[in-house]
């Protein structure tokens, strides 16, 4: 069976173009990458045990090290992957979500390989708001439908 993730993906409305909250993927396969090397804060959950959207909430916190905005959520949809992971996507509004105390979860690994030591890393090293073209670039490719989903959702609410 293909693995179930849920997401929040943050929004806020600036000056411009809309702006969504990313996250940039830890360790050492990641580092130095930036195209197709960031994510939503997302992560696994077993849907017959746990409600997606409160997996969502789970996963930012582990990765972030604070709670999710407590604003209205709207589920966007299930995006597969060309794995068959799939991922359902929520979005809030982030504009008063602050980028200041954020610490994020880690995970172990095998570093270097076949090296029999494991290592800690972070299991995000940074995040930062960019604009959905930017993301669009940014994010792996299976969650760029979402963006799309996301754009459509601001237009029915008149943003």
């Amino acid at each position: 069976m293909a693995a179930t993730s849920a997401g929040i993906l943050l929004h806020r409305l600036g000056k411009g173009a809309p702006e969504v909250l990313i996250a940039h993927m830890g360790g050492p396969y990641w580092a130095g990458k930036d195209a197709a090397a960031w994510s939503i804060p997302k992560g696994e959950y077993d849907p017959e045990s746990e409600a997606a959207l409160d997996a969502a909430r789970r996963e930012f916190r582990e990765e972030l090290g604070v709670s999710a905005p407590d604003v209205p959520f709207a589920e966007l949809g299930t995006f597969a992957y060309s794995s068959g992971k799939r991922v359902t996507v929520f979005v809030a509004d982030g504009a008063d979500f602050s980028l200041e105390g954020l610490v994020f979860g880690e995970f172990e690994l095998e570093w270097p390989p076949r090296s029999g030591h494991a290592q800690s890393f972070p299991e995000i090293d940074r995040v930062e708001w960019a604009t959905t073209d930017a993301a669009r670039e940014r994010l792996v490719k299976g969650q760029r439908p979402a963006l799309d989903a996301l754009e459509e959702h601001l237009a029915k609410a008149g943003l």
